[in-house]
């Protein structure tokens, strides 16, 4: 019985290894390569379409709206598209006396990918560039400036902006907002450093507009639409690049339920879609499409506070059992905070930073808890509710 369970820690060992050093290296690459080069200033206009799908976001779209609205630039070079899903009647009224276009759509099961299909075929393809947000999303003034510049260098079709927090009015929300900060170190800033594709998010994402409506087209995701969009993408050999100066402002979760609820919906796309395109690999390794391999690889990978917390727990019941054997487990633990570390931006390194700390333990239970609550999740669109709530 000693010998299987020795075999089993060591195999759980290597694993949780694999996963802690991908960290530690993008995460120590990020910080330690020149900044990326900066685009330089375009000589002319690209055409915009924004797309905002709207799934009952009646508290936060026209904040969204009015950001878009207030952009410096040509205002005959961008459309504003709403793609209303479920909003109330008031709202759409209000939403089409503003110089924007509201595209209202009806769908017995709505999706995110549906919401953009629909408004795709109902705007035309006079555009060259369609940047997506999402209804809870704000973008400072200089930011279609920004993009467009960017596409003008030679070969850019999609490009990542970042993506930082709105809010930070709870611990959850700070929590939720150093979490996706990690996440931009390590998926994008490190992966564009090593000149690997960045991670797409699902809002503050452009593409070349025609790239993107024929992608689209065959996309049939009900959660998780950016992974599957990505992951096509990248099998094609597509790049993704990363702007890391050019922010979109974006609501964070500030209740236990919502982060629940979110949480179980990126699980459920993460297995999903490992399930669907690991039979890619193989044609993926040949062709030499590391981006494609890489992306994959983050759908075996265990998502970090899962990872955190069974690291922990592993290390305190092999120390229980045999001490010796848990020493290798502490150190690993001790790595892994030192990879999360290192991608947290200094300006989140604050006492209450440490005092919002203490609600992990709870949040690693709900996690937890949704890997046992993925059975049938990715088959129906789980709303994530916005509004910041004082």
């Amino acid at each position: 019985m000693e010998h299987i369970l020795h075999i089993s820690d060591w195999f759980l060992y290597i694993w949780f290894v694999i996963n802690v050093v991908y960290l530690l290296v993008y995460s120590v690459v990020s910080r330690c390569r020149p900044p990326l080069p900066k685009a330089d200033k375009a000589k002319e206009y690209k055409r915009f379409v924004i797309l905002v799908p709207a799934y009952r976001e009646d508290a936060v779209i026209h904040e969204c709206v009015h950001s878009c609205l207030e952009q410096d630039y040509p205002a005959d070079y961008f459309d504003t598209i709403v793609i209303s899903d479920r909003m109330q009647p008031e709202t759409n009224v209000s939403l089409a006396s503003l110089p924007i276009r509201l595209v209202e759509v009806h769908f017995e099961r709505s999706t995110k990918s549906k919401s953009l299909n629909a408004a795709m075929a109902a705007v035309g393809d006079n555009y060259d560039i369609a940047l997506i947000l999402d209804a809870d999303n704000v973008i400072p003034y200089s930011y279609l400036n920004d993009i467009n510049d960017f596409f003008a260098s030679p070969g850019v079709e999609i490009v990542q902006t970042h993506r930082v927090a709105k809010n930070l009015n709870n611990d959850m929300a700070l929590l939720d907002a150093v979490s996706e900060e990690i996440n931009n170190t390590i998926f994008r800033l490190g992966h564009a450093k090593l000149g690997l594709s960045a991670a797409l998010i699902g809002s503050g994402m452009a593409f070349r507009y025609d790239l993107f409506r024929d992608t689209m087209l065959n996309i049939k995701a009900v959660g998780g639409f950016d992974r599957e969009l990505e992951l096509t993408l990248l099998y094609q050999g597509k790049r993704f690049h990363y702007l890391p100066e050019t922010f979109v402002f974006d609501e964070k979760i500030q209740h236990t339920e919502d982060f629940s609820r979110q949480r179980r919906r990126w699980l459920s796309a993460q297995w999903h879609y490992c399930k669907t395109f690991v039979r890619y690999l193989g044609k993926a390794v040949v062709a030499r499409n590391w981006d494609f391999c890489d992306k994959l690889f983050q759908q075996f990978s265990i998502p970090r506070l899962l990872l955190t917390g069974f690291t922990f727990l592993l290390a305190v019941s092999f120390t229980c059992y045999r001490w010796a054997w848990g020493i290798k487990w502490w150190l690993l633990l001790v790595l892994l905070v030192a990879a999360l570390s290192v991608a947290v931006p200094k300006r989140y390194c604050t006492a209450r930073l440490a005092t919002a700390l203490l609600s992990l333990p709870y949040t690693f239970l709900l996690m937890a808890a949704n890997i046992f609550k993925l059975r049938g999740a990715n088959k129906n669109f789980i709303h994530t509710r916005h509004g910041v709530k004082e």
